[in-house]
Parts: structure tokens; sequence; C-alpha cells
């Protein structure tokens, strides 16, 4: 990239995360809601062993039931949290994005914009999330936690992408995310989902993610290829959700008239002179 796209580059960058930064309903979902979900599950959730299928390596785990509710809670926080925030900002900067490449913004670099600041958020948000959760419990790796809430966040905030661009009421994207996300998460928890070993599972978005906390925060070896499957959630989201943003931002190609023509219609009961 030359030095006039990186300039527009960091410009759309740092609009894309500080329009974030005023969302002050997802920041306060964010500091107040994730710590009062972790309190409300550590205080419900009776201490007891659970058995919990680690399909890395094909084994039946107990794991205190109380400790991995912990874990699903913060998935279940990260991905309504980042599911709503860029669901809300794309549907609502859509047309103002538009506007831009009408201006000659380049499509290409509002794109990478927006993807880069899905992955500096994300992070974020996963880090606090991950952090608040040491008050509670002291998983056996804290960074390992948190790569397992990143790529979650990736995958539901490529989906609220996705609706931002793909579906015109704000209730059915909010109603969509927080379905789809309740239950996602609860479903991989086997202490609210007795069947949470079945093998349907897999397709479902936070499997992975879950695989690779659980492997992480008990001790276990790393799924490091359960990371590498978070990842095809994400990828199909934005693959999808960036083509139609494409579609429906592309700058159509305006007709010119003929060098030498009026270049405007005249008013109805005014003559053209020449």
């Amino acid at each position: 990239m030359n030095n006039s796209t990186i300039h527009r580059y960091l410009i759309a960058t740092r609009y894309a995360v500080s329009e974030q930064m005023r969302n002050h309903t997802a920041l306060i979902l964010l500091i107040v809601f994730v710590p009062l979900w972790y309190y409300l599950f550590w205080i419900v959730v009776p201490d007891a062993a659970l058995p919990f299928h680690f399909h890395a390596t094909n084994v039946l785990l107990l794991v205190n039931g109380r400790d991995i509710s912990l874990l699903t809670a913060g998935l279940n926080a990260i991905t309504l949290i980042i599911g709503f925030m860029f669901f809300s900002s794309t549907r609502k900067n859509t047309a103002f994005d538009h506007r831009l490449i009408l201006s000659g913004y380049p499509q290409s670099v509002l794109i990478l914009a927006k993807l880069t600041a899905l992955v500096v958020v994300a992070a974020a948000v996963s880090l606090y999330t991950s952090v608040v959760l040491f008050a509670f419990w002291r998983p056996s790796s804290l960074p390992l936690v948190w790569l397992g809430f990143f790529s979650s966040a990736l995958a539901y905030g490529t989906f609220g992408l996705l609706l931002g661009v793909l579906v015109r009421g704000e209730l059915e994207g909010f109603f969509l995310i927080i379905m789809v996300s309740l239950m996602d998460t609860s479903l991989q928890n086997p202490f609210g989902n007795p069947l949470a070993n079945k093998d349907f599972l897999m397709w479902f978005p936070s499997y992975a993610p879950t695989q690779f906390v659980v492997g992480g925060a008990f001790g276990q070896t790393p799924p490091w290829l359960y990371l590498l499957y978070s990842l095809a959630w994400p990828f199909a989201f934005a693959l999808i959700g960036l083509a139609i943003f494409w579609w429906k931002t592309r700058a159509r190609k305006v007709r010119t008239l003929p060098s030498g023509e009026q270049a405007y219609a005249p008013l109805p009961g005014v003559s053209s002179t020449r």
C-alpha cells in the first residue's frame, strides 16, 4: 500500500474503533453485566463434579461443574456483547460507508479497517472477560482461556456484522443474536445440558472455542487444532457479510453525457438558449 492508502486505512480504522467506544450501552453491559453474570453462576451452580467429553483426547473428563459453568458464562457474555456491538454499528453506518465510497474512498480500505477494528475490539473484550473470571476462579492458564474467548468473540463479531448488512429490523437482529448465543453456549455446558457430550454440538460456533478453553483452563494438553477449527465460523460469517457489504456499498457506474450536450434539463416553462 502507498502512503495515501495507509493513511486512509489508519483513519478508517481509528473511526471504526472509536465508533465502538462510543457505544455506551455496550460498554456498560461489558463493565457491569460480565462480573454480575459470573457472580450469579458462582452462587447458583453447585461445586460438584460433572462429566465433559474432551474431544481433543477423546476422553470423558470429570470437571468442576461451577468452574465449567463460569467458562460458558464468559463465552455467553462475550458472544452477546460483541454480537450486539457489531450488529448495531454495521447497521447504522452502512449508508455512511456507501457515501464515503461514492466520494472516492476505496472499498477495500474500509473493509480492511472494519476487520482490524473487529480484531482489536474482540481482543479487548475477551481480555476483560478473562481477567474478571480470575476474580472468581483461577484456571490453569489464563492466556489459553483468553485465546478461546477471543476466537468465540471473532465468531459472534462477524455474525453481528453479517446481520447488520442482512437484517432490516433492529429487533430481528437482536433477537437472532440472543437466541443463537443462548442456545449455542448453554448446550456446551454439561450442567445445563446433560447431553453436552453429543457429536452434533460440533456444528455450533462455540463448540471449538469451548473445547480449547476447557483444555487450557483444566490443565489438559492445549488442543491447538481446535483453535484452528474455531476460525471456520468467523471466516464464513465475514466472507458472506463483507460480500453483502461490498455489494450494497459499491460505487455503481454513473452515466455521463457526451461532450457538448447540455449538462442539465431546463425547468418547465423556461426556454433554453445557447
